[in-house]
């Protein structure tokens, strides 16, 4: 049989173990089952919570729905964002809106910002930041997309952002920031820890992160 990893046909018989057939892999080197008795090792597991997870389903939700483990699902979340390159954006002379919102980590008295970048015309995000909103802290993103020669860049009218956005392509008016406050809005809806009022925040600061890579590059 083909090997449920890689596809390959070099495969061969490797003992038996709870009853079941067990095989090796002379491609890849590594050992499967025809069939498993937990479900987290069905082969399109991860495509189910990826799915789930963007749809605003909670890690303990993604749990009762696929009758898997949550730390399952909390392990599978951050490997499946170790395996997301982040985008190479190199469009030179764009529009670029930038936002933060909030949420906790650990705990509702310890709240977290998220400041992200949004080329206006397409609406991919370029990259994100989370901690506190600094200038030592937010200057590295900024720098990101200032190399990236912006048309304008909008933003809200939080005082750090006049000293580390050059003045000609830098503008704060009302409805400027229109398309990454309707992203906002998105990414209270589908992710289910950004929630406004919930108890499904995040615990760790890692897995926020991996979740947001997977919402915002995850195709």
């Amino acid at each position: 049989m083909n090997c449920t990893k890689c596809n390959a046909s070099k495969t061969i018989r490797k003992g038996i173990r709870n009853n079941k057939q067990r095989f090796y892999c002379k491609e890849c080197q590594k050992y499967f089952q025809a069939a498993y008795n937990y479900q987290a090792y069905s082969t399109d597991v991860d495509v189910f919570i990826v799915n789930l997870l963007k749809e605003g389903c909670s890690v303990r939700g993604v749990s009762r729905v696929l009758k898997i483990s949550k730390d399952t699902v909390l392990s599978r979340m951050q490997k499946i964002s170790k395996q997301i390159l982040k985008p190479s954006f190199r469009r030179l002379g764009y529009t670029y809106e930038i936002d933060e919102m909030w949420s906790f980590i650990g705990n509702k008295k310890n709240v977290l910002w998220i400041t992200y970048v949004l080329e206006k015309e397409t609406g991919s995000i370029i990259d994100f930041h989370l901690g506190r909103k600094t200038k030592e802290t937010l200057r590295p993103l900024i720098d990101k997309v200032l190399l990236l020669n912006p048309r304008r860049i909008y933003t809200d009218r939080l005082n750090i952002y006049p000293s580390l956005i050059p003045k000609e392509i830098h503008k704060r008016f009302q409805y400027c920031t229109n398309k990454i406050e309707r992203m906002n809005l998105n990414l209270r809806t589908h992710i289910k820890r950004l929630s406004r009022k919930t108890i499904c925040f995040s615990r760790n600061q890692k897995n926020l992160e991996a979740h947001l890579k997977i919402y915002f590059w995850d195709k």
